[in-house]
């Protein structure tokens, strides 16, 4: 099977049902893409599949031929992912950094389907969980690449604590 990422054709020799995160990885060498969960629930695996962020660890690779996807590994090769980046400095955003990549390009897809997204539009779109809490700074980031305040809305607030909360349970 053939694939396009980041511009570039790649001969695959996985199985159908392989998901496309471990054929990027593993296959193709490029490990940028992290791995997560394998539930598509924190998207550190997230990837853009034909401007769309999609979560690679459950996405089979079967149905990617012809669609062009695109990595952490090129996002600056484009203008959005670009001004991404350097918000995220600018912005101070990561910390560990494990989840930045699937942050960016979730960040990069939602900006290039609305350059302008209100905070509804950001809050529904930038759902990747961040164990070290960075959500205030990812916000801070999008909304100025958007050209708008940050601010709350009942909406931002219920899922960015939603997000804080979401897997934590008791610890024994």
């Amino acid at each position: 099977m053939e694939l396009e990422i980041n511009g570039k054709m790649h001969q695959v020799q996985s199985s159908a049902d392989t998901p496309l995160l471990w054929v990027i990885r593993d296959e193709l060498g490029m490990t940028g893409t992290k791995y997560g969960c394998g539930l598509a629930q924190c998207g550190a695996c997230t990837v853009i599949v034909d401007g769309v962020a999609m979560r690679s660890c459950v996405t089979p690779v079967d149905g990617m031929a012809g669609k062009h996807i695109t990595t952490i590994e090129a996002i600056e090769d484009d203008s959005v992912g670009k001004r991404v980046v350097a918000a995220w400095v600018k912005h101070q955003v990561p910390q560990c950094g494990y989840c930045q990549s699937g942050q960016v390009m979730a960040a990069t897809a939602l900006l290039k389907q609305i350059p302008n997204p209100s905070n509804e539009e950001i809050a529904a779109a930038m759902i990747n969980l961040c164990r070290c809490g960075t959500y205030n700074a990812i916000n801070a980031a999008v909304h100025d690449l958007a050209g708008t305040p940050a601010g709350k809305t009942a909406a931002a607030d219920a899922a960015v604590a939603e997000r804080a909360t979401a897997g934590a349970g008791e610890i024994a």
